[in-house]
């Protein structure tokens, strides 16, 4: 096993690691829509928060050689069911024609008052 910490992402405040590379997968743990520079939520809404999200996945990927395109699970936490729509748009845009396996699942509150958390599996490079 490998741990993953990009070199531009603060290193996390709880007891884990951003990403775990094992068995040809990386494990990315749950990314918040928070500014790597500064670590605090990015303004904007629902599509901001998607998108930084998604950005703060691919931050730990391509720490560990591999990229969005290799995603072969993401789950997406909500804080509220009705913004499911929003959230499968920039997927779509982030993501282009790759379609990984994926959940959305509503839960609240969520930490610093994120609107959603994303957390993924992709294979290795």
């Amino acid at each position: 096993m490998r741990a993953i910490q990009p070199e531009t992402m603060p290193r996390p405040a709880g007891h884990y690691t951003p990403g775990m590379v094992a068995n040809g997968l990386v494990f990315v743990s749950g990314q918040l829509p928070t500014d790597p520079a500064t670590g605090k939520v990015v303004p904007g809404g629902i599509t901001a928060q998607t998108e930084r999200a998604l950005r703060n996945v691919e931050l730990v990927l391509k720490a560990a050689g591999s990229g969005l395109d290799r995603v072969v699970q993401l789950t997406i936490y909500i804080s509220d069911g009705e913004l499911w729509g929003s959230v499968n748009e920039v997927v779509a845009q982030v993501m282009g024609s790759h379609r990984p396996s994926r959940a959305i699942i509503p839960v609240s509150p969520l930490h610093y008052g994120s609107l959603l958390e994303v957390q993924a599996i992709a294979l290795s490079a």
